[in-house]
């Protein structure tokens, strides 16, 4: 099978990627830059940004399938910035599968999409709806892509949605290397007195759900216009999971708590400075963030196993040991 993969340079990305190239398919990687990594395993890239549509369509041309995963992530930017990427960026491929007549569109979303900001979220399933408000720019404008993405299914052309939660593993560029680096410099905080139970999904593992998704997609398949939560299925305390990082960077635990209350002022105070100054970077705090950190938010993937036939290959202690080998090089 000829794949076309968005974002094929990214973390998930690459990880897609070597997955399907191992299975013999043929890889078409699309970003804005080209990634050496994706050369050394013979995938073609095509450069461009999905700001271009005539230019992804062309792009696009020959691929019997496309896995969607490029997107603008993130705690804080402008929220055109978001919206581009995200909603316009994935109207812009379901345009051009469309029009090439390509069938099958495998869409990378996210849990937060549901997340109601206040209040968390407890073994809920799929059927758990859209918040009304949302607190940052990022799941806003991925709910509104995911909806697109599942309203697009039809007779010509099958979609189906994941939604990895709190991707982590070997490679990662964003997560783990700021929590490493907040811990080194002595500013990491747990949130809040509770404990509350979040869910995670090593990356290999997320990446074969996306195959395992390709391969039972088709106008009219059971899983078609169908949006699924992949995690571990093991939700764990989020100091353990922190901790977990720490110990694998052979960093001490994070044990110092600051009340909920005070981060969500501190995060709406850093809003407003970076916000008024027009500041680089982001705030070490948000509102979004403050609230992520002090909510439970876990997922029944009940579905995803019955339906994907999905299942955690990778366990989460044997993940820490491959992160932890990786950290020590």
């Amino acid at each position: 099978m000829k794949v076309f993969v968005t974002g094929g340079g990214g973390f998930l990305g690459q990880a897609i990627v070597r997955q399907l190239v191992q299975r013999g398919d043929t890889v078409i990687s699309y970003s804005r830059q080209p990634y050496p990594a994706l050369a050394a395993l013979g995938v073609e890239h095509r450069q461009g940004d999905l700001a271009e549509p005539h230019h992804l369509t062309a792009a696009m041309k020959d691929c019997e399938a496309v896995i969607h995963v490029a997107a603008k992530a993130g705690i804080w930017g402008p929220f055109e910035a978001f919206y581009g990427a995200n909603v316009t960026g994935t109207e812009n491929v379901l345009a051009a599968c469309r029009y090439l007549g390509i069938q099958r569109l495998v869409y990378t979303s996210s849990p937060s999409v549901v997340h109601p900001g206040e209040g968390g979220l407890e073994g809920v399933d799929e059927s758990v709806p859209y918040p009304t408000h949302f607190e940052a720019p990022y799941p806003q404008t991925k709910a509104e892509a995911e909806q697109k993405v599942l309203q697009a299914n039809s007779g010509r052309l099958a979609t189906v949605a994941l939604r990895p939660h709190l991707i982590w593993g070997p490679g990662d560029p964003h997560f783990v290397p700021r929590l490493v680096a907040r811990a080194r410099a002595g500013r990491l905080r747990l949130v809040g007195k509770e404990d509350p139970l979040i869910d995670t999904v090593y990356v290999e593992n997320a990446a074969e759900a996306h195959l395992l998704a390709l391969d039972r997609l088709q106008p009219g398949s059971a899983i078609a216009g169908k949006a699924y939560f992949i995690t571990q299925g093991d939700p764990l305390p989020i100091s353990g999971f922190v901790n977990a990082i720490l110990a694998a960077a052979d960093l001490p635990p994070v044990t110092r708590r600051v009340p909920v209350r005070l981060a969500y002022l501190v995060g709406a105070a850093m809003e407003s400075v970076w916000r008024g100054f027009k500041l680089s970077g982001e705030p070490l705090m948000t509102r979004f963030m403050a609230h992520q950190l002090s909510t439970p938010h876990w997922y029944d993937i009940s579905a995803a196993r019955r339906e994907l036939d999905y299942s955690p290959r990778v366990s989460f202690e044997a993940g820490m040991q491959l992160l932890k080998q990786s950290l020590q090089k």
